[in-house]
């Protein structure tokens, strides 16, 4: 690895995590070595995209990194969830980590939160999408190829219609202009299944749409023959 730093990368399975991995591995200083998602272990899915492990597991093959899965409970409180994540840094240190990545964009409280909890742990965090606008960068990202569907919405701040769909330029043109572009603030989440980040795109459709606790999920199934170990 020489002088570049080994670093993982908080995955949501989302597109700005996607696009904070094409980012880092432009840059020489880094080596993005892993994926590290928090999985919750009682729905078998990740933690508010609700994508299938499964299909978490076949996105990080076709990205081609190793998935550190943080397994929560339902219903996890800070003090479980903070008690996983230092478990989960402890042993990526050990590891030879110093760099660990998120995909946040703007919101300053988050930053900080992230912040604190890798502070005295010997490994820096790293905002690398941090400050563009959202508007400009998520359009950059379709522009390169990026291609995700939206899996959660919150239908008190946008349609739940939008679940399931695409996420395009002309998808972008109808949200309302009090909702951010890139569904910052939780206005929806997206599962990234093809880019210049994948080896491969990732080889799923779009399943049942359902309302639970205040939000629309749509699941998100893989292809028929299609496994975590898709085209190996």
């Amino acid at each position: 690895m020489g002088s570049r730093r080994a670093a993982l990368l908080c995955w949501s399975s989302g597109k700005d995590s996607a696009w904070a991995l094409e980012t880092l591995r432009r840059r020489d200083d880094l080596e993005v070595v892993g994926l590290l998602t928090t999985v919750n272990a009682e729905h078998d899915r990740v933690a508010m995209h609700a994508v299938r492990r499964s299909v978490l597991r076949a996105q990080a093959e076709c990205v081609g990194l190793p998935l550190h899965e943080i397994e929560i409970p339902a219903g996890c409180s800070n003090e479980q969830y903070e008690a996983a994540l230092a478990q989960a840094v402890a042993s990526a240190y050990a590891r030879g980590v110093r760099a660990m990545a998120f995909g946040d964009l703007f919101l300053e409280d988050v930053r900080r939160y992230r912040e604190d909890q890798l502070a005295g742990t010997g490994i820096e965090p790293l905002f690398p999408l941090w400050g563009e606008p959202t508007d400009a960068l998520v359009r950059r990202m379709l522009a390169s190829g990026l291609r995700a569907r939206i899996t959660c919405v919150d239908p008190r701040v946008a349609s739940g219609s939008l679940a399931g769909r695409e996420l395009t330029l002309d998808l972008i043109e109808e949200l309302p202009p009090e909702i951010d572009p890139c569904g910052e603030r939780g206005e929806f989440h997206t599962f990234a299944f093809d880019g210049r980040m994948f080896r491969r795109p990732v080889p799923i459709h779009a399943g049942e749409t359902v309302e639970r606790d205040g939000f629309v999920f749509t699941d998100l199934v893989l292809q028929d023959g299609a496994s975590e170990a898709t085209a190996r």
